[in-house]
């Protein structure tokens, strides 16, 4: 079942997620939802918050995607991205790894608004699995990067947020529009 993508404005995007502490056949059908809801957008990553859940809880899933490359290692090794997808991530855990590397990013809850935001070029991750068992990697890329914007999401952190000040400015007029149009809908369902 595909869920509604909040946008901006809406105050669950701000919330830090809970720690999901068992794996419940409603976290199996959250999970379901946000795949749904992920692909019927058109996005390669899904945060609990942007579906109005504020958990730990993110999915990935960057298949097809050819021109912004993706790497990933487990125990050491380079594995295929491919294979790994999906990929539900539960209470993920990211340290950065990399230089910092400017790259485009947009956001379902910003439809429409794209900007430059500079992130870890690798990063390791530790989180759970959709079966709650625990697991660690090492991604690159734009794997890296979507981990590293979907995780922002579950502690309240939006990419606008990672924008510097110049590329902001230029969405300026976009996002505060985008605030209003939210209010507006928050205000009329009241």
């Amino acid at each position: 079942m595909t869920l509604t993508v909040v946008k901006y404005g809406e105050p669950v995007l701000r919330r830090r997620g809970t720690r999901i502490e068992q794996v419940t056949p409603e976290t199996h059908a959250l999970i379901a939802d946000m795949f749904d809801t992920m692909q019927a957008s058109r996005g390669i990553g899904l945060a609990a918050q942007q579906v109005g859940h504020a958990i730990q809880l993110a999915v990935v899933d960057v298949r097809g995607v050819k021109d912004r490359p993706s790497s990933l290692w487990i125990d050491g090794q380079e594995a295929d991205v491919e294979s790994f997808m999906p990929l539900v991530l539960i209470n993920p855990v990211v340290t950065p790894r990399g230089k910092p590397v400017a790259g485009p990013e947009g956001c379902l809850s910003f439809p429409e608004i794209f900007g430059e935001v500079s992130r870890s070029g690798e990063i390791d991750v530790v989180a759970s699995n959709e079966r709650g068992d625990a697991f660690h990697f090492r991604a690159g890329g734009l794997l890296a990067r979507v981990i590293q914007h979907e995780v922002d999401h579950l502690n309240g952190i939006l990419f606008i947020d990672r924008m510097d000040s110049e590329t902001r400015t230029n969405l300026k007029e976009e996002i505060e529009e985008l605030m209003a149009e939210t209010k507006a809908r928050i205000s009329g369902k009241k």
